[in-house]
């Protein structure tokens, strides 16, 4: 066997599999529950395009494939931060992705924030702990 036999099975062996792989990441990005889901889903669609260039630029041999494929992966990269961000800044759907409220217990009382606490109440507050650090010191 020759290596450019090799090279022409394997580079149909992965052209075949990325096929596969791109058939059944459509589904999922079509049918997909949650926008999460479909991001992934297009994130993938992205590294699979990226493989299908790269076995495309191996069976040719014209290098500047390579260069668009690398191009892509870095288009990708944004899309995929975009996509990120945008879930993240989104009002909760459905109740897939509820903020949880704390409790009652966990709510601290306005009398314990440091913002109501009055200046000399900060400056006592200040050489006390001054005192003790000073003491600690000696």
């Amino acid at each position: 066997m020759t290596p450019e036999l090799l090279v022409s099975y394997a580079s149909f062996a992965a052209l075949l599999i990325l096929c596969v792989a791109f058939l059944l990441t459509v589904y999922r990005a079509v049918v997909g529950p949650t926008l999460p889901d479909r991001v992934v889903a297009l994130d993938m669609l992205v590294g699979i395009a990226i493989g299908f260039i790269a076995v495309i630029a191996i069976r040719t041999g014209f290098n500047l494939y390579i260069d668009i494929a690398i191009a892509l992966c870095l288009v990708g990269f944004l899309a995929t931060v975009a996509f990120a961000r945008f879930i993240l800044s989104r009002q909760p759907e459905n109740g897939i992705d509820k903020i949880q409220i704390p409790d009652a217990s966990d709510v601290v009382s306005p009398s314990q924030t440091l913002r109501n606490v009055t200046g000399k109440e900060r400056k006592s507050a200040a050489k006390g702990r001054g005192k003790k650090a000073k003491g600690r010191a000696e």
